[in-house]
C-alpha cells in the first residue's frame, strides 16, 4: 500500500484515490459550463475510472532462492496483492561476470502507471553501470558509486528512446538495489523502495525514501516548477526520484537530476563486517505496514525455526498483508555466513506457541458456542486479539501467526460440527491419522507444520475473513 507520510501524518492509498476521485468530479463540475456537471446529453457519459484494486487479493507467490561461491545465500518472495496488476521485478545475481565472481547484485523495482519501465530496467540497469567501467577488482568505493549514478542516468536516457517508441511516457519505476563486494556493500536508492542492514540483531543501516514532502526533495521540485500538494509532485506522483515518469522531466535548461523527478540514485556505502546478518530489499508494500526495527526483529526470529529462506520471506508477504498492505508486495532476503542459525529451543518455544494458540481458540470457539450460535472466524480473532499471548514472534505480533490460528478455528470448527461423509467435499486432515505423520508432526517446525496443513487442506488458505 503507497502511503504518504509526513511527521505522524499519514494517507493510505485509498484514501488518496477518494481524494483523487474527487477532484475529478469537481473538475468536472466547473468544466461542464451552464449543466454544472449535473446533466449529460444524450452523446454524454460518465467517465469510468478502473479502480487499481481488485475485489479480491491475488495470493499466488513467486519464490525464488540461491547462494554464492563465498557463503552468501538469498531468497526471494512477491506476490501482487490487491493490486489490480503486477507492478514489481527484480534482479537476483549472486555471482557477477569474469573478474566479479565474488560480488553480488540484488534489486527490487516497483512499478507505477504500468509495469513496462520496471520490466525495462530490470533488465537494461545492471549491464549499464557495469558498462562505465568502474567496478573492479580493486573496488575503489568513489569509482563504484560513480559507476552507479552513471548506469541510472544512462539507463534513463535510454528508456526515454524506448518509452516514445512504445508509448511508456507516463510509467515510471523506483529501484533500491545493492552491489555487495568482498570489502563493501554498496547501496542505491531512486524512490521509495527500502534496504536495510542488520548486525546483531539491530538494524545498522537503512536507505532514505525519496518523497515529495522531503525538504531537498521539495526544494528541487519547486525550482523546476512543480509542486508539492497532497504529499505529491503536482498533486499527482508520490515519489520525487524514479526511473520513467518523463512528463515529470521537461523543464528546458536544467540537467536530469534537477528536474521535478530525478533519476539519480542515493548512493551509501558500508564497510562489510564479521557481524554482518541479513540484508532485505523490499518495495513500499512492506514498508508501509512494518518499520525497520520491526521488519529486522522479525526476520531474525524467523531465521531461528526456519531453514528454508523461501518460507521466512513468505512470511513477511503474509504479515504484511494481514497488517493491510493494499500494493503489490516483494522482497529480497540476503543472508551473510552471520546469520542467526536454526535454534533447537526457538523451534520448541515456537511449537509451545502454536500449541497454545490452538488451545485458546479451542477455548473461545467453546465460549462463544455457549451464547446459542456458532462462532466465525472473524469473531474468534477479535477475541483473540484482546488476550495477552505470551512468546509471539517479535515485530510480528498476533498477524504473524494468523495462519496458524486459521487452520485451528477450522479444525475446531469442523470437530464441532462433524457434517456427513461426502466424497465431494474437502477431508479435515489431522497429523493423528498415522503414527509416522504423527512423529513428524510433532518433531516439525513451527513453519512446516504450517506447511502440512495448507497442503492437505488447501481450502483453509482461502478462508480469511
Amino acid at each position: 500500500m503507497r502511503t504518504a507520510r509526513k511527521g505522524s501524518m499519514e494517507m493510505p492509498a485509498f484514501v488518496r484515490q477518494l481524494v483523487k476521485e474527487t477532484e475529478k468530479r469537481v473538475s468536472s463540475f466547473f468544466k461542464g459550463g451552464g449543466h454544472g456537471g449535473a446533466e449529460h446529453t444524450d452523446g454524454e457519459r460518465e467517465e469510468v475510472i478502473p479502480s487499481p484494486y481488485l475485489d479480491r487479493p491475488i495470493l499466488d507467490k513467486l519464490t525464488e532462492e540461491g547462494c554464492s561461491c563465498w557463503g552468501l545465500t538469498y531468497a526471494l518472495c512477491s506476490m501482487q496483492g490487491w493490486r489490480a496488476n503486477m507492478e514489481d521485478y527484480h534482479n537476483c545475481v549472486p555471482q557477477l561476470g569474469t573478474g566479479l565472481a565474488d560480488w553480488s547484485f540484488f534489486a527490487v523495482f516497483d512499478g507505477h502507471a504500468g509495469n513496462k519501465v520496471a520490466q525495462y530496467v530490470s533488465q537494461h540497469l545492471l549491464d549499464q553501470v557495469l558498462a562505465t567501467g568502474g567496478i573492479g577488482p580493486e573496488d575503489h568505493p568513489d569509482r563504484v558509486r560513480g559507476s552507479f549514478t552513471d548506469g541510472f542516468l544512462h539507463t534513463d536516457k535510454h528508456l526515454l528512446t524506448a518509452a516514445r517508441r512504445e508509448g511508456w511516457e507516463r510509467g515510471g519505476t523506483t529501484v533500491t538495489s545493492t552491489l555487495i563486494s568482498p570489502r563493501y556493500i554498496y547501496f542505491a536508492n531512486c524512490g521509495d523502495s527500502r534496504a536495510m542492514l542488520c548486525q546483531a540483531g539491530q538494524v545498522c543501516f537503512s536507505t532514505e525514501d525519496h518523497k515529495p514532502y522531503s525538504p531537498l526533495e521539495r526544494e528541487r521540485i519547486e525550482s523546476a516548477g512543480g509542486s508539492v500538494s497532497l504529499q505529491r509532485i503536482n498533486g499527482s506522483l508520490a515519489v520525487s526520484r524514479a526511473l520513467g515518469d518523463f512528463s515529470y522531466k521537461g523543464t528546458v535548461n536544467r540537467p536530469p537530476t534537477q528536474q521535478m523527478v530525478s533519476p539519480e540514485p542515493e548512493v551509501c556505502v558500508v564497510e562489510r563486517s564479521p557481524g554482518d546478518e541479513f540484508l532485505v530489499l523490499a518495495c513500499d508494500g512492506v514498508w508501509d505496514t512494518v518499520s525497520n526495527e520491526e521488519l529486522c526483529a522479525f526476520i531474525q526470529s524467523r531465521l531461528r525455526v526456519c531453514t528454508d529462506l523461501r518460507d521466512v520471506c513468505s512470511q513477511v508477504i503474509d504479515l504484511c498483508l494481514y497488517k493491510g498492505s493494499l500494493d503489490n508486495i516483494s522482497i529480497i532476503l540476503v543472508c551473510f555466513p552471520g546469520a542467526p542459525q536454526l535454534s533447537a529451543e526457538a523451534i520448541h518455544q515456537e511449537a509451545e506457541l502454536e500449541d497454545l494458540l490452538e488451545s485458546k481458540v479451542a477455548e473461545i470457539y467453546e465460549e462463544l458456542s455457549t451464547q446459542g450460535k456458532e462462532p466465525d472466524l472473524f469473531s474468534v480473532l477479535t477475541v483473540l486479539a484482546n488476550i495477552d499471548v505470551p512468546g509471539l514472534p517479535p515485530g510480528g505480533g498476533l498477524q504473524s501467526k494468523r495462519n496458524c490460528i486459521i487452520s485451528a478455528y477450522y479444525e475446531k470448527k469442523e470437530a464441532h460440527n462433524p457434517t456427513t461423509p461426502n466424497k465431494h467435499a474437502p477431508k479435515i486432515w489431522s497429523p493423528q491419522v498415522h503414527p509416522v505423520l504423527h512423529y513428524l508432526w510433532r518433531s516439525s517446525s513451527s513453519s512446516t507444520r504450517r506447511c502440512y496443513k495448507i497442503l492437505a487442506q488447501p481450502w483453509i488458505a482461502c478462508c480469511t475473513p
